[in-house]
């Protein structure tokens, strides 16, 4: 319940915008979501470069041949990179990392030391100039030690222009310059998301409790997991 509650509030911050640039995984899920039940209007792009994509089920990867078949529009990855992001046509990303600092940076590059890493992940794509492209970011990770770390492995994307980091326990937005407990989710304690956190988390003396997912969110929702 605690990864649908993630995916929910993800998708709920896409009511109301434009265009949202995505990943693969839950990133994908929560657009997808979005356009369900907030927002049809919403354009979803892709790094592949499809824009105005609308998969009928969660996509495999970026390349996912749905996506082309049902956008308004493909481009190629560099009218990508330079006319839509740089340009900061495309209103927010949505990403994802192995692991995020106080400061909302981010290190999808290794784990360990860069020479003798003990995991070599993905690596940046297109997560650098996605994140000071798109004047809003919204992270989407799972919370524990291993990824909200004190120092990062590698800094692989800034954290410059993110707006929050939606988790399996709550929301972290940023106050001066460093990332707050700002909500939880049904049920976690404020306790119980600093344990989870690699630094002394900052907390907001207010701190709100997520309006629990609705009938039709937790339909859609599995509908759509259930496409495959």
């Amino acid at each position: 319940m605690s990864g649908e509650v993630q995916t929910v509030v993800a998708a709920r911050s896409l009511a109301g915008k434009r265009s949202c640039f995505i990943g693969v995984g839950r990133p994908s899920t929560a657009a997808l979501l979005a356009r369900m039940v907030h927002n049809p209007d919403l354009v979803l792009v892709y790094e592949s470069g499809t824009i105005g994509a609308k998969p009928h089920r969660i996509p495999l990867s970026i390349g996912d041949g749905e996506l082309a078949e049902t956008a308004d529009a493909v481009v190629s990855v560099p009218e990508m990179f330079n006319y839509w992001i740089q340009a900061g046509r495309i209103q927010v990303a949505f990403l994802g990392a192995a692991q995020i600092d106080r400061h909302a940076n981010l290190n999808s590059t290794v784990i360990g030391p860069y020479e003798h890493p003990r995991t070599r992940l993905p690596g940046a794509g297109g997560a650098p100039e996605i994140a000071i492209g798109c004047p809003e970011v919204v992270v989407i990770a799972p919370h524990s030690r291993r990824t909200f770390v004190e120092q990062l492995d590698f800094r692989t994307t800034s954290g410059a222009n993110t707006t929050a980091v939606v988790t399996d326990l709550g929301v972290l937005e940023p106050r001066g310059g460093e990332l707050a407990l700002t909500t939880v989710h049904p049920g976690v304690a404020v306790e119980q998301v600093r344990e989870a956190t690699g630094w002394e988390l900052q907390v907001v003396d207010e701190v709100a409790t997520t309006e629990p997912p609705t009938d039709a969110e937790l339909s859609a929702l599995r509908e759509l997991v259930a496409r495959g």
